[in-house]
């Protein structure tokens, strides 16, 4: 994490706030309302950094990838990079306390810790992904466990065992971590990719409980226990609050810190929310396009929460490779609600010209598909239940054989 700071702060990309903030709506708000990263010098008397990805500039210095080529390029990894171990850390006892842990807007349940990625491991599978964890006292978290996704399952496959899961919660690793723990990536295969991303070994580092970790800013260690709790009122991706369930309680042994620490704290529904929702679906997105048709590029847009709707480029080879590329995309990215597919002379970064391409090349009789009773996510308002929906797939393609009736005006 230190390192990539200073690398921001070369490309002139953070900026650095000096005056004491409070972690309680002060620090979230300003980072809502910024589009750079933020250095807090004195968050609550800690240091602390928000929006370390917020863009396609600061996930380039993130990566080392150069900003044109990063779908491109990561639809290309073979989640092959190599790790190591690197023995044992030293842990006090948990305190939750001693951490800034932020409570973001007024309505929600009460403090949260938004940038924690999970470890877990079952019988010898491993994961990590970041659960939104909600603060229940010093010792104890409430965390939005997804039906389905994997640290569910290895949750529920402990629990048939009469087992506690045993996790470790990662604060503050280099970014390349934290973006690959938001990937979607074959089984056990997240530090993996990360390494991958960064070009050498990644050490991993073993908690008293077994679970390995990288190196990182906070490190805690404990169980994913079978105890419920209520969790939530909380805003998430799409900037309304999810509603409150019944959610697992996490029983926290251990913490380790670095001296002087760095919090990493994430706004819900900020910049660098909706980055690490989105552009880790745009590479999955593009592997599943190019199986059909001929790709370009893939845009997960800021308006539709970096989440819900997706503009791809395409150059089209035969009719009917627009409503592939739509399948194709629902297939790959499951939350996705909207997907728009245009050609290569639209420019996917900017909503006017993806409008443009709507107004001009779209028949609504026979360039929309409508897809009722799927499943989408359960982040969606609008959702039937927790996650049932409705999905558009819009064809903004150049019918082939007719591009003559379709050149835009320009001068030389």
């Amino acid at each position: 994490m230190r390192e990539f700071i200073l690398q921001m702060k070369k490309a002139g990309l953070v900026e650095e706030i000096k005056d004491p903030v409070s972690s309680i709506y002060e620090a979230p708000k300003l980072a809502f309302r910024t589009n750079k990263m933020l250095e807090f010098s004195n968050m609550d008397g800690h240091r602390c950094v928000m929006n370390t990805i917020f863009d396609r500039d600061s996930l380039s210095v993130a990566l080392n990838i150069p900003k044109e080529r990063l779908v491109k390029t990561l639809a290309a990894c073979t989640y092959a990079g190599k790790t190591r171990d690197a023995g044992t850390l030293q842990f006090e006892k948990a305190d939750l306390s001693k951490i800034p842990i932020m409570k973001h807007f007024p309505k929600d349940a009460g403090k949260y810790l938004t940038s924690g990625i999970v470890f877990s491991e079952w019988n010898g599978v491993t994961n990590a992904s970041i659960h939104r964890l909600q603060v229940l006292d010093e010792t104890h978290l409430i965390g939005r466990i997804v039906e389905g996704r994997h640290t569910y399952k290895l949750m529920k496959q402990a629990f048939s065992k009469g087992e506690k899961l045993p996790i470790a919660i990662v604060i503050g690793p280099h970014p390349a971590v934290t973006f690959a723990a938001s990937t979607r990536v074959p089984e056990g295969k997240e530090m993996n990719y990360a390494a991958e991303i960064l070009g050498k070994e990644l050490d991993l580092f073993t908690c008293p409980n077994g679970i390995q970790v990288p190196d990182a800013e906070i490190i805690l260690y404990g169980y994913l226990t079978p105890d419920l709790h209520e969790e939530g009122p909380f805003v998430d991706i799409s900037g309304t609050y999810d509603p409150v369930r019944m959610q697992p309680v996490l029983e926290i042994v251990g913490m380790h810190t670095k001296p002087d620490f760095i919090y990493h704290g994430i706004v819900p529904a900020g910049a660098e929310h909706k980055m690490l929702m989105g552009a880790p679906y745009e590479p999955r997105i593009y592997q599943a396009v190019s199986g059909v048709t001929n790709v370009k590029d893939v845009y997960l847009t800021p308006g539709g929460a970096g989440y819900f709707h997706a503009v791809i480029q395409i150059k089209k080879m035969t009719d009917g490779d627009g409503k592939n590329a739509i399948m194709a995309a629902f297939a790959a990215h499951t939350s996705l609600k909207h997907v728009v597919i245009v050609d290569e002379d639209i420019n996917i970064y900017d909503p006017s010209d993806v409008e443009f391409a709507i107004a001009t090349r779209v028949r609504a009789d026979t360039d929309v598909m409508i897809i009722s009773g799927v499943r989408g996510s359960s982040l969606d308002p609008c959702r039937i239940g927790d996650g049932m929906n409705v999905k558009a797939g819009v064809d903004a393609t150049i019918p082939l054989g007719l591009e003559d009736e379709f050149i835009r005006a320009e001068w030389d």
